[in-house]
């Protein structure tokens, strides 16, 4: 039991880091910018704002699925210090994933409960497939592990945007069943926010209380309510949390001061 004279407990510090994008090849470029370069500046600028208790890396963590570019990250990533929980996004390679991310500080797991918090994963992936589907498996998963700590305020994390974020391209390629995903949100009610990665971009709604959120790429970003792949110019970034005692957060967007390196101006797609 706490007493009277005990300071409170810290917030958990926790960093979404996504759509990383690696390749084998050290030098490997994603619409001309160096995305293990954009990491390694990623989380230098981490470590000298926000240090960090935990990190998800939320999905398309590699761009060609290779062993190379999965020890890559965690050569990146291990920098920061902190436990790393990763989930696959459509440019990953499963079980190249999970064997690499699965040891030594990084973890591929279903659900991670820490400092009164409970993190919940998801594969949204489809094998062959750019777009997202949450398969039965995953469902039943999902609810018994909210089932398991009620009382533990939860962030839900996936790949795949699970509501339309306003971008006709990038919506063909959410999660295409959310309705009995959100039937287990709304019986839930200690889930605080939904999180996912793949849309290269910033988004912030709230659905039933419940806050639905997306984050920057460490590298390229996709330009909002675009109807056509375009590219926005914003640095690459993170989103970060504070996850309080008492059930609530804080969250924004730590961005890097400009673009490291020069973006192809005539991409079209990636």
């Amino acid at each position: 039991m706490r007493t009277g004279s005990e300071a409170p407990a810290r917030a958990l510090q926790l960093i979404q880091i996504t759509d990383t994008h690696l390749f084998a090849d050290a030098g490997g470029t994603l619409l001309g910018l160096d995305t293990r370069h954009c990491l390694r500046e990623i989380v230098a600028l981490l470590l000298r704002t926000q240090p960090p208790d935990l990190i998800v890396a939320s999905g398309d963590l590699t761009h060609d699925g290779s062993p190379q570019a999965y020890q890559a990250l965690r050569d990146c990533l291990a920098a920061a210090g902190a436990p790393v929980f990763c989930l696959p996004g459509n440019h990953d390679e499963g079980t190249a994933l999970r064997a690499s991310m699965n040891r030594d500080g990084f973890f591929t797991v279903r659900s991670h409960c820490d400092r009164g918090w409970q993190q919940v994963f998801l594969d949204s992936t489809i094998p062959g497939d750019e777009g997202g589907h949450l398969a039965a498996q995953e469902l039943q998963e999902l609810d018994a592990a909210l089932g398991a700590h009620p009382r533990l305020p939860a962030l839900v994390w996936l790949h795949h945007q699970p509501v339309p974020i306003g971008s006709r391209w990038l919506d063909t390629m959410a999660v295409d069943n959310p309705g009995p995903f959100f039937d287990i949100i709304d019986r839930h009610p200690q889930v605080r926010a939904i999180v996912w990665g793949h849309v290269h971009q910033v988004f912030d709604r709230t659905r039933n209380g419940v806050r639905l959120l997306a984050g920057p790429s460490t590298g390229i970003q996709f330009l909002p309510g675009s109807d056509r792949f375009a590219i926005d110019h914003s640095p690459p970034g993170y989103r970060w949390f504070e996850l309080h005692p008492d059930g609530e957060f804080d969250t924004g967007i730590q961005r890097l001061e400009r673009i490291p390196g020069i973006i192809d101006a005539d991409a079209r797609g990636y």
